[in-house]
């Protein structure tokens, strides 16, 4: 009799041994702001758009398209709202920034070669990325009020 022992990575779907590729990178930022989390969006589709809010030195707050549908909006009001469209396929693998109690630098990086950058260039810096091949970032969570506080990124497979 042959027995296999699964970690919490993988489980036996038929007589296939799936393994999960899921990852997560964060939390960035401060302690503040009400949590938010976008896994039940990530049902709609892959990420296809952004809409970041920066004044002169924070991410103030954003917004994210998955599939043809936005996500709620998170943090605040004031200051320029920038747009970003992936093409067709598109998808971010490697999130770059600065936080010091808020988020204020956020650089999407996609596997088109693609760079998006937001925001001030200071503050403590964090690199987050996948940690099995072939994923991308599928959602988004973290916590926000007036400015966006921290984030942090799940990764897994292209839907």
């Amino acid at each position: 009799m042959l027995r296999f022992i699964l970690s919490p990575f993988a489980w036996v779907a038929g007589n296939v041994i799936q393994l999960s590729r899921s990852s997560f990178s964060g939390e960035y930022g401060g302690g503040g702001g009400k949590r938010f989390s976008h896994s039940l969006n990530q049902l709609d589709g892959p990420i296809t758009a952004f809409r970041i809010r920066v004044n002169w030195l924070f991410i103030v707050g954003l917004q994210v398209r998955y599939g043809s549908k936005w996500s709620d909006y998170v943090g605040g009001s004031l200051g320029d709202l920038e747009e970003i469209v992936l093409h067709p396929g598109e998808s971010i693998v490697q999130v770059s920034g600065k936080y010091k109690l808020y988020l204020r630098r956020l650089v999407f990086t996609t596997d088109k070669g693609r760079s998006f950058s937001f925001g001030k260039d200071t503050g403590t810096s964090f690199n987050a990325a996948p940690l099995h091949p072939r994923t991308v970032l599928r959602y988004l969570s973290g916590r926000a009020g007036g400015l966006v506080d921290a984030l942090g990124f799940h990764w897994d497979t292209y839907p």
